[in-house]
This record gives C-alpha cells, structure tokens and sequence, in this order.
C-alpha cells in the first residue's frame, strides 16, 4: 500500500507490496503521466492549450504531463485534434540528435520537430533523447523512418512519438501496409510490447490500447512522379492522416534535382496538392523552401508546415558569425574607446 506525501512514495512494508495509483506519483521531473507534475516553465502557456478541449482517457507520452489536481481540460492537445480543429502548424526538423538543440526547439514555440531518421545520422537509441527533450517543453515529437518497413516501425512506435512519418510511399498498397505496421492485430501487424514500452509509459497508462490509434498522426511521405500519380489513392487510405510532400526528391524524379523551383516541378507539386485536397481526408503536409515559403504553402492548403533544419540554422549562423568577424576593420579610434570603457569599468 502506498500513500503521498510531497514528491514522495511511502510504501507500508507490513503489507502486501502494491504498484502506486497514479494519483500518487507526483514527479515533476518525470514528464510521462497525465497526472504527473509539469516541470516549470519559462515561456508563456503553448497556444495548443484550451479550455473547451475534451482529452481522451490518455495524452501521448510526449505530451506536457499534469499534476492530479489540474483539470483534465487544460491538458495539451495532441497534433491530430489541432489539426481537425483547422489549425495550421509549423515545425522543425532535427537531424543532428542534439538533445539541447531539440530542446531549444520546443522551448522557442515549434508546434512540432520531426526527427529525422532518414537522413539524420541517429538511429532509435540517439531519437529517443530527442523525444524526452522535447516532451519536457510539451512539444510533440514526429518520427521519419530510414524505410518504410514494420521492423522500423515498431521500434519508433514503441519510444512513443505523437506521430511517424514513412518515406516514399508510392501506392496506395504501400500506404496501407505503412497503416498496418502502426496497428495492433487484428487491424494491423504491429508486434506488442505495450506492457513494458514508454508508449504507454512503461505499462502505466491503462488506456492506451484503447487510445492509440485516436491519438497516433500518420504520415506518408511522397516524393516522386509514380507517388503522385496515385496520390489521391494514397490520401484517401483509411489511417493515413498526412500526405507529406518531399520537394527536393519530387525535384530529382522529374529530372531537375538542382532546380526544385522549376516550372514543370511546380506543375507537378501542384497537381499533387490538388490530389490530395480534393479528396477531403488528408491533410497536407511540405518543407518550406526559398522559392516556396511557409505564407505560400499556407495559401495552398498545407497544413502542417516545417520552414528549418536544425543543422541548417546552426551552419547558416556560424558562417555569418566568421563572416562579420573577416569583415571587420581595426581601428584606433576604436581600440581608444574599449580602453576607456575597461579603465571606467575596473576603477568603479
């Protein structure tokens, strides 16, 4: 039997050892249960914080955690309910496994970061301190796999992100095995370790089974002339929530790799916008590019939007760093002026 006092757990030896209710466990460095503590925070509330929002039984496990005595409807929701709720959201994509950098990214407002298993360098042992990173400033966590197999899938799933993102998808019959790999049997072939996996943290959340796929974003990625002859087909899979374009591969299949701004590839992405909106399911979903900004693919119908690159943000600020140190000039009069200010400075 155990009983709460402060942040701690006083177990009764005397008795039969018992797993503590939830409603007892009150860590607030710990951000995995819906009735766990929040870490403080240091920016103003997330804007996917409402008061007319009713959570399901469970939040996913990236997802802010709250104290027991919070009411359950200032619980953060996940990306699929903002989504239905018309919002457009704009993220990031990290593909250098910095747990900081992942860090800083949520705690600067991203409505989420993708992180990139593709053509990032980490596997799901270097995600996985990404995703806790990110779910202690409350930001969802999206998960692109290197393929589109249930091995990868299953390993990503079970770490716990709010959303998957599978890469070149080009069939319908290739978007639905990527739905079954998300999906336990009977409806999928996803193996289960629920008991034990952070998914359902670690076993704790009872509801998870029932909440998964509710909660769950899926993404397909298509990024080639034969995926977006079939997109529609694609968009309209039951499961598949998002159809990501991929602009730079989309590019290369048409045969202008190092022109992704070309006419006949614009023609071809807007074909596939089309596509994929006119069959009402899915929602769209692209990386913002120079000749394509984030305003205009919100104009278009894109609904979730990623404009930066973790690595890229870091590169083009280390080069404008050295570049304004090369391009400064000595000068006396200047030397004179930080003698003055460090001799005013010591002698107060």
């Amino acid at each position: 039997m155990a009983a709460a006092c402060g942040n701690s757990i006083i177990f009764n030896l005397k008795k039969p050892l018992a797993s503590p209710s939830l409603s007892a466990i009150r860590n607030p460095y710990f951000p995995l249960g819906p009735s766990l503590s929040k870490p403080p925070r240091v920016i103003p509330l997330r804007s996917n914080v409402t008061a007319n929002y009713s959570a399901p039984k469970s939040s996913s496990a990236s997802d802010l955690s709250l104290t027991p005595d919070d009411p359950i409807s200032s619980r953060p929701k996940t990306l699929k309910s903002r989504l239905a709720d018309g919002e457009i959201l704009y993220g990031i994509f990290l593909l250098g496994f910095s747990p900081t950098l992942a860090e800083i990214a949520g705690l600067a407002g991203y409505d989420f970061a993708v992180v990139d298993m593709e053509h990032g360098h980490g596997g799901i042992s270097d995600a996985l301190p990404c995703i806790r990173a990110l779910a202690a400033t409350g930001t969802p966590a999206v998960l692109r796999l290197p393929e589109s197999s249930a091995d990868w899938a299953k390993k990503a799933l079970d770490i716990g992100p709010q959303g998957i993102m599978f890469p070149m998808i080009e069939s319908p019959k290739a978007a639905k095995k990527a739905v079954s790999y998300c999906r336990f049997p009977p409806d999928g072939v996803r193996g289960s370790a629920h008991t034990i996996v952070r998914a359902s943290r670690y076993g704790i959340d009872d509801g998870y089974l029932e909440n998964y796929k509710n909660e769950l974003l899926i993404m397909c990625q298509v990024e080639t002339k034969d995926g977006v002859e079939k997109i529609d087909e694609i968009a309209e899979v039951e499961g598949v929530d998002c159809v990501q374009m991929g602009p730079l591969d989309l590019s290369a299949s048409v045969g202008y790799l190092w022109d992704p701004g070309n006419k006949k590839v614009r023609e071809v992405l807007r074909a596939a916008e089309k596509g994929v909106l006119g069959t009402g399911k899915a929602y769209l979903g692209s990386f913002a590019m120079p000749h394509d900004p984030p305003e205009a693919q919100r104009s278009r119908g894109y609904h979730m939007i990623s404009g930066a690159v973790d690595l890229g943000l870091f590169r083009s600020a280390a080069l404008e760093d050295v570049r304004k140190f090369k391009s400064w000039k000595d000068s006396p009069s200047d030397d004179e002026s930080d003698k003055d200010k460090d001799e005013k400075y010591w002698s107060e």
